[in-house]
């Protein structure tokens, strides 16, 4: 499958390493601290680290090919960059070695690093593997975003509750290098001048490829007062503050779009610039440029670019088609209200230069097409951003089989009948090298004795661990590196947060963004069900951990009202001396990268539970499943590919199709209430929300309201398909105590894990849309 992408990963020796490497180590401490390795402090070594291995990025910048690709994203969800880049570099073993002859840990100078702030989910971690592969496979690419200071937020529980509070990560001395590249950005009345900074992405023993991070330089810090509140008219000084500012009122919704336009303003002019740089022809950029739109937050690149175009003194007709055969587009959703609308009046106060073109732009579909629902502006005076990508870009994809499917055959099937040929799908994909070499160093040993290094680069090479499906001994030691990871774990989040964990349990994780559709609270309503059911003597073979690890977004009231509960029964069943040696509730706090890359590999059972049709691909799954952990999940997103690779013993399906929930949007026939009336368990669960017990943990309003919301409402149905979650638990609680049979069904995840590379999907990329 796909062989042909290991054509350029293939081609490139080995760096240089050992001796080399050590002694550039040791000159740049003496240069640094006039000291020796061993007589530094972490702090001291991670910044001789960080200097030295931006040295060596730097040798590997090429920049090669007549054609290159812009991956504009407004997320970049990167994490920590040392050990990553060691990995690649082809010198984290010595590194390691070296620091350990002299007394320290690696390990200890990684947390040194800040995590840098800026993404939030899977869109902004996707993009991050993204730019690994390319860099890894050889290809001429760079991304651009912003240089958020305080990102989304740091997530701090206080009285079970989310409080936001900022998130600071830029340092004086930091991965971020500071470039000479400056533009006059023109808004609604005033100029602001940008600054480029890069951070380098080394590829896998292969070259280095850019991040573009534009940033103000008038940004104000101090701006910020209590939790995440700041001054949101005062654009100067505020730009780039924060990863998608509070949107729950207008001020907050046209910062968006001024943040926006930054970006892809600056994007547009970096890719006219280094296009005449190279020699090029901007009436032929489409074979010098193409500009991956990553969701809908860069699309006012489409008008900003036939602008600036014409601004040069191209005609209009030319400009569009130009702009047309440069532009492509990534639908990220299936959720209506994700694809940005912005109303006409924020864009006439921030934006007033690209209104006559958006004008123009929608003009020329209205007169082709007299279906409202494909104009760009709608009857309501909103510019529909996804609707400008889909008419004036030369590709539309999905991010998985299903979700592809869903977009051609209902939700964007209005476009599809008309530009049958713009869409295609490209299933995401993860860099195996960060979620499996970086994250489990140790099973990364054990699979190398198996079957060699050659998956490292080639991760379809996976495969051949099925040879070992019987084996058991292999089996014995896959459970015992599970073992230790699990211990590493407990370890870790009781030095960093306090929580203790029975080792010894099953470790149940669920990770992802808080939405609604993803069904966190099917989870937390599957532990109140447990919690009675022990109550009632019914006590499981093996206790249970339920992990969790979220944030919600600010404005998300629901979702930071999940978050309460799941916090509230952390509390209760902690206290309840009955129920606690058997169930565990925990949520970690700050979610984010770091923590993710202990969590996954520690996982036993991994929670893919999100309302079928609802989840465009997800990329969780990809990564637990690479670690071994085994899927309890919907036939949704890129679980149905999953599913097909490992076969029905191998995954826990359940759950109403995409198709049967489809249809109960289309009749509106789905009450709620009735499932609370006619099903003792579920009315029990819910019940308990608002119980006196919780009441006394938490807070009557949250607890209230997210009660009225799944009896009254429950938009995402998270009881259809409750019962037969609980049944599908139980089923996996039991299969898990025969562990040969579970040590199988790691293995066999394991081994499948391939095909779900972020090298493959990159491949796929560039041989169907960008022609690198």
């Amino acid at each position: 499958m796909h062989k042909h992408w290991l054509g350029n990963i293939m081609k490139t020796a080995p760096g240089a390493r050992n001796m080399e490497e050590n002694m550039k180590l040791q000159e740049i401490v003496a240069n640094r601290c006039g000291k020796e390795i061993s007589q530094c402090t972490n702090e001291e070594l991670y910044y001789a680290l960080l200097e030295m291995t931006k040295g060596m990025a730097e040798e590997k910048v090429s920049n090669q090919g007549k054609r290159k690709l812009y991956y504009i994203s407004a997320e970049f969800l990167i994490g920590k960059l040392l050990s990553n880049n060691l990995i690649n570099l082809g010198i984290y073993e010595d590194v390691k070695k070296l620091l350990a002859d002299n007394g320290k840990s690696l390990a200890e100078i990684e947390e040194v690093e800040p995590e840098p702030s800026l993404g939030n989910g899977g869109l902004g971690r996707l993009a991050a593997c993204f730019l690994d592969s390319i860099a890894s496979l050889g290809l001429n690419g760079d991304g651009v975003g912003l240089n958020y200071h305080y990102g989304l937020f740091k997530q701090v529980f206080k009285n079970n509750l989310q409080n936001e509070t900022p998130n600071p990560w830029i340092e004086k001395e930091s991965w971020l290098t500071k470039t000479d590249v400056t533009y006059p950005i023109q808004f609604g009345g005033f100029t602001l001048q940008s600054r480029l900074y890069d951070i380098d992405v080394i590829g896998y023993e292969n070259r280095t490829t850019k991040l573009h991070l534009f940033d103000v330089e008038t940004v104000d810090e101090s701006l910020v007062g209590e939790g995440i509140d700041f001054d949101k008219e005062d654009i100067a000084k505020n730009l780039t503050l924060f990863l998608y500012p509070d949107d729950s009122d207008d001020k907050g919704r046209i910062l968006r779009v001024y943040q926006q336009y930054f970006m892809v303003s600056n994007a547009a002019r970096l890719i006219i610039d280094e296009t005449l740089a190279r020699g090029g022809d901007l009436h032929k950029l489409n074979e010098y440029a193409v500009i991956q739109i990553n969701d809908t937050h860069p699309s006012m690149v489409i008008p900003e670019m036939i602008r600036l175009l014409m601004e040069r003194g191209i005609l209009m007709d030319e400009a569009i088609d130009i702009v047309s055969k440069t532009c492509a587009y990534t639908n990220h959703t299936i959720l209506a209200e994700a694809l940005e609308k912005w109303p006409i009046h924020f864009l006439e106060k921030a934006v007033p230069q690209l209104l006559p073109i958006i004008y123009e732009l929608n003009s020329r579909v209205t007169k082709k097409y007299d279906d409202r629902s494909v104009a760009i502006i709608d009857d309501e005076k909103r510019v529909h951003m996804a609707h400008m990508d889909i008419h004036y870009g030369y590709s539309v994809n999905g991010v998985a089989y299903l979700h592809t499917e869903i977009l051609k055959n209902t939700e964007l099937n209005n476009f599809y009948r008309i530009y049958p040929e713009k869409f295609n799908n490209k299933t995401n994909g993860i860099t195996f090298r960060r979620w499996l070499l970086h994250c489990d160093p140790e099973m990364t040993e054990f699979i190398t004795s198996l079957i060699g290094p050659g998956f490292k680069k080639n991760a379809e090479e996976l495969e051949k661990l099925g040879a070992y499906v019987n084996d058991e001994e292999v089996l014995k030691k896959l459970l015992a590196v599970k073992g230790t990871r699990k211990t590493e774990l407990k370890n870790y989040l009781v030095k960093t947060q306090g929580i203790e964990l029975d080792d010894n349990s099953i470790y149940d994780i669920q990770i992802k963004r808080l939405h609604e559709y993803k069904r966190q609270q099917m989870n937390a309503l599957y532990v109140i069900h447990k919690y009675f059911e022990i109550k009632a003597g019914k006590k499981p073979a093996r206790p249970i951990t339920v992990i969790f690890g979220a944030k919600a977004a600010p404005a998300y009231i629901i979702a930071k009202d999940i978050i309460h509960l799941i916090l509230c029964l952390q509390e209760l069943i902690a206290n309840d001396p009955e129920v606690a040696p058997y169930l565990k509730v925990v949520m970690v706090e700050n979610y984010n990268v770091t923590l993710a890359e202990k969590l996954i590999p520690a996982a036993d059972i991994h929670e893919q539970i999100s309302l079928a049709s609802k989840e465009a691909s997800g990329t969780s799954n990809m990564k637990f499943m690479l670690n071994g952990a085994v899927a309890i999940g919907t036939m949704d997103g890129a679980n149905v590919e999953m599913h097909q690779f490992v076969g029905d013993d191998n995954i826990y399906i359940f759950g109403e199709s995409s198709e049967e929930v489809i249809k109960h949007y289309e009749k509106a026939d789905y009450v709620s209430r009735s499932y609370y009336e006619n099903d003792a368990n579920i009315k029990r669960a819910i019940d308990f929300i608002v119980s006196d017990q919780m009441k006394a943990v938490g807070c009557a309003e949250n607890l209230e309201r997210l009660y009225n919301e799944l009896l009254n409402k429950d938009w995402f149905m998270t009881l259809p398909d409750f019962e037969e979650y609980v049944a599908t638990k139980e089923r996996i609680y039991a299969d898990y105590e025969d562990r040969m049979a579970w040590a199988k069904k790691m293995l066999v995840n394991i081994s499948k894990a391939g095909f779900f590379s972020s090298d493959r999907t990159i491949a796929q990329y560039n041989e169907d849309i960008w022609h690198l």
